[in-house]
């Protein structure tokens, strides 16, 4: 609050320490943009839905991270509803919403959904919503009648249904339904608004068309295997109730995301493995061009610019609510900015590039409007120090001329107490009019020592209105008319700022979409220099892709995890398909490297799926429709199955679902001898080459393996002996020395029975002693 005084000595002066001043109160402290954001990001939900017919789905999902409707055009699948499957363990749904009537193969997909308590992470809540709901009338009523911030609300109900026709496809009359099922869900749950007025709707930012053809089959256990994820549990305390981090992972090495969206584009490539020749081969093209050497400047200028796009989606949302702070206009101007920049450097580099033509083309001048609006309209130094929107001088001359009269305030209120001093009793020593908003002007004289009851407040021609601080507060005809003249000024020039605020959120919220696709085209980018960066640091080569091959070939390859870890790394080539056969068959010593190469090839073969440069010479990898292993058994007491039936359960998964372009990983399971690790013998060591050769392995060497872990010589000698004795089918007996040694054991302990009796103790019982103690220890003895 703003406040001026006079002195004692009835001589009006301004306000001085100790007398009674106010000012405007000083804002909390504001956190940064990039800390603000930390703050407020929530963990993101899925809340799918999806209609199943005639062998054809509808998919539909709502995610709250971007506030954006995904949509999977009808697409066919297997009554045993394999896609759905893959659809749901990719996106790991919080709700399924589906129709109360299904058929069986639908009943009992989502009977076993039900059921499995389990799950990891967790399964998801099934929503039933009667079928009415779902009708396909109702369904298209529904989308075009939302209300979209994407959409111009100058646009006629004409417009704006062939704007929607342009983006959804009606004619896919599965995913319509699904898509009216889902808003009719949202609407109903009001999934992101639960506390807002009733009149606020679930804010929808965009829809998005994805798709699953042309994917590559990868499992949960293989992802967990060949450590393309792991997560671990986060070393700060400040972080355990938060969750996972990653560790030494395929994803961790390769994530140089500077963005976030970045990061969640990586991540879902790495779950979206493709066939699609010409989308891998145009990931590859911008690797390419970021791996020349006179392009590495270019490429870290790139990175800079994209470490300032930030979550705009969140920002979107907030401006749809109304919740918009402080710090999210100098996190979307900054954004905005950094895009311009995106866009003037990749206009430089080659067209021919189709992502950086895309940016050049996409990244419109409607991004220079919101960019000027910004800067021309916020004050951003004046909205972080009052913690609220408040805009630049020269933008509306009423405001400027009601900033002006407040600041003018002080000395204006000093003259008005010194009249208000003139009329008041001799024993006030001073005074003082204060201004505070929504209650007005205000008188504020000191409480006097004989001021003891209420009715000691009274003063004749002021109407009392509180006591604070020993100051008590009145109002006087001269205040009474400052109020009618200046009014609640400072709520006069909040809401007259607001009302910008809204005018502006309106402007950016109208270019919604070239936002969205700033964030899209950007993240891409982001990837695809992460990937480059990783390439050059680790000396990865490019990949080249033959449909026509049944497998795949490379030569000296590297396991891109072991080579980090390990001093001296072997590179190791692999070729199967064509003349070389299909199955290759690996031998060798115990730590030889047999699961290091298995998880080799099919790293690579997993990093050229995904469009990503390789720890190769080179590699030639062929029609790859599915990765499957059984390297490890990922035993399980809640599911309450042995080890062994895991096994057989993940050989069954490859053995039912493998086609002959699908790679297939076994690790000890079965025996056979085609090709070995190579070994040699140096006096009683054994020297491991950690190199593929053509031949057979004589021997496991598990004697060397155990003297290496540490075993006594002893139980390694013996383990020899059995050996021999099982090769040579010979009986196993035990060690003489051993059975003696315990035999003389058992006989000391029975001795030191004996001598331990009291035969004058009248309570002992010989006859139970001898039963209990004597005759089965002899057992043991004789």
């Amino acid at each position: 609050m703003a406040a001026v005084g006079a002195t004692p000595g009835r001589t009006p002066q301004g306000p001085v320490p100790g007398a009674a001043s106010a000012s405007f109160a000083s804002p909390a402290p504001v956190p940064g943009p990039g800390e603000a954001e930390e703050e407020e990001e929530e963990p993101a939900e899925s809340h799918l839905c999806v209609l199943w017919n005639s062998g054809y789905l509808g998919i539909a999902y709502y995610d709250t991270s971007d506030s954006t409707i995904h949509f999977m055009p009808d697409a066919p699948d297997h009554e045993s509803l394999k896609l759905l499957q893959r659809v749901l363990d990719e996106i790991n749904p919080r709700t399924v919403v589906t129709s109360a009537k299904q058929d069986e193969s639908m009943t009992r997909f989502l009977g076993k959904l039900a059921s499995q308590e389990h799950r990891e992470p967790k399964r998801p809540e099934l929503v039933f919503l009667p079928s009415v709901d779902f009708g396909l009338e109702i369904s298209k009523q529904r989308l075009l009648s939302g209300n979209y911030s994407f959409i111009p609300d100058s646009m006629t109900t004409t417009e704006k249904i062939l704007f929607l026709s342009s983006i959804i496809p009606f004619d896919c009359l599965l995913t319509v339904r699904a898509l009216g099922g889902l808003l009719k869900f949202l609407g109903r749950r009001r999934i992101g608004v639960e506390l807002e007025d009733y009149n606020v709707s679930v804010p929808i930012l965009g829809f998005k068309k994805f798709v699953l053809t042309h994917l590559v089959s990868i499992d949960q256990d293989t992802y967990g295997v060949l450590q393309i994820f792991k997560s671990e549990s986060h070393p700060s305390v400040y972080k355990v109730a938060s969750g996972l981090k990653e560790g030494l992972s395929l994803f961790g090495i390769l994530n140089r995301c500077r963005c976030k969206w970045g990061e969640k584009l990586l991540r879902l490539w790495f779950r979206r493995p493709t066939q699609d020749l010409g989308e891998l081969n145009s990931r590859l093209d911008v690797i390419q061009f970021f791996l020349l050497p006179q392009n590495l400047d270019m490429a870290q200028m790139l990175h800079r610019l994209l470490g300032h796009i930030k979550n705009v989606p969140l920002i979107l949302k907030r401006m749809k609510l109304s919740h918009t702070k402080v710090s999210d206009w100098q996190v979307l101007y900054k954004t905005v900015y950094s895009a311009l920049g995106l866009r003037d450097a990749c206009r430089s580099l080659p067209q021919s590039i189709q992502l950086f033509q895309d940016i050049s083309q996409e990244f419109s001048d409607d991004l220079h409007h919101i960019a000027s609006l910004i800067g021309k309209v916020v004050d951003f130094e004046g909205s972080l120090a009052e913690n609220r929107f408040t805009v630049l001088p020269n933008i509306d001359p009423e405001i400027d001329e009601k900033k002006r009269r407040l600041m003018g305030l002080p000395s204006f209120l000093t003259e008005v107490a010194r009249k208000e001093l003139e009329n008041l009793d001799s024993r006030i020593p001073s005074c003082s009019v204060i201004y505070i908003p929504l209650i007005g002007f205000l008188l504020s004289i000191p409480r006097l020592p004989s001021m003891v009851e209420a009715s000691d407040f009274e003063i004749e021609g002021l109407d009392f209105m509180f006591l604070s601080e020993e100051k008590l507060h009145y109002r006087s005809a001269r205040t009474k008319e400052l109020d009618a003249l200046l009014g609640d000024l400072h709520c006069d020039i909040r809401d007259q700022e607001t009302l910008l605020m809204y005018q502006l959120q309106c402007q950016v919220l109208a270019r919604a979409t070239v936002l969205t696709r700033v964030l899209d085209l950007a993240s891409r980018l982001d990837v695809l220099l992460a990937l480059a960066s990783a390439a050059r640091d680790y000396g990865y080569s490019r990949p080249c892709y033959s449909p026509r091959l049944l497998g795949v070939r490379i030569q000296n390859g590297r396991h891109p995890l072991m080579e980090l870890c390990a001093r001296t790394f072997v590179p190791n080539s692999a070729e199967c398909g064509g003349d070389k056969g299909r199955v290759k068959v690996i031998t060798g010593p115990n730590s030889s490297g047999k699961s290091i190469y298995l998880k080799q090839v099919g790293l690579i073969t997993f990093m050229a799926l995904v469009g990503s440069f390789v720890p190769a010479e080179e590699a030639e990898i062929g029609a790859v429709d599915a990765i499957f292993t059984r390297i490890h058994s990922c035993e399980s007491i809640s599911l309450g199955l042995s080890t062994f039936m895991i096994d057989l359960n993940q050989v069954a998964k490859a053995v039912n679902n493998a086609t002959e372009q699908s790679l297939v990983l076994i690790d000890e399971f079965g025996k056979g001898t085609n090709t070995t690790m190579e070994t040699c013998e140096d006096g009683n060591d054994l020297v491991f080459f950690y190199q593929v050769c053509e031949g057979v392995a004589n021997a496991s060497h598990a004697s060397h393996t155990a003297a290496q872990a540490g075993l006594p010589d002893k139980l390694i000698a013996r383990g020899k002996e059995v050996s021999d004795l099982i090769r040579s089918g010979k009986s196993i007996k035990p060690v003489k020395e051993l059975l003696k040694e315990k035999q003389m054991e058992n006989c000391q302990i029975l001795v030191d029975k004996f001598l331990k009796l009291d035969l004058e103790d009248p309570n002992l019982d010989l006859d139970i002693f001898m039963s209990q103690e004597v005759l089965p220890a002899a057992t043991t003895i004789l």
